[in-house]
């Protein structure tokens, strides 16, 4: 992911639906498609990171962090 806003990868751990990560997988299969040998190649860890970290940029989780309130 584009480094935008002088961003930090950082591996947490957190909790989605089974059917958010089943929509990720799934959406990233259709979007690189098979190979010659008709295997899906994609690193859906990954996906699942670019997924996150752009729905955290796109709802301004920065101002939600700086909430003190969010924090308790």
């Amino acid at each position: 992911m584009a480094n935008e806003k002088n961003t930090l990868v950082i591996n947490v751990n957190v909790e989605i639906t089974a059917i958010a990560l089943q929509a990720i997988v799934e959406n990233a299969k259709k979007i690189t498609g098979r190979n010659s040998k008709g295997v899906y190649r994609v690193d859906t860890a990954d996906k699942v990171s670019q997924v996150i970290s752009r729905f955290l940029l796109q709802n301004d989780f920065e101002n939600y962090a700086k909430d003190i309130e969010n924090c308790v």
